[in-house]
């Protein structure tokens, strides 16, 4: 249990690391990004979302195996 709990911490920690670096070294298309996102319906948002959400877990799961 408490190591789950690292992984979850270590987890966030990199997204938040690799978020950070995007903003850092690619500012001006994620400013791009940012707007691009803004435009599209809430709809479109929340399909991409749930893509992404399967793709991670896809991802984690494969990793785990």
């Amino acid at each position: 249990m408490i190591t789950s709990m690292y992984d979850l911490i270590a987890a966030i920690g990199l997204a938040l690391f690799i978020e950070g670096l995007l903003y850092a070294v690619f500012p001006k298309h994620m400013r791009k990004l940012m707007i691009f996102a803004i435009s599209q319906s809430p709809t479109k948002l929340r399909k991409f979302g749930i893509f992404v959400i399967f793709v991670g877990l896809c991802v984690v799961t494969i990793t785990r195996i």
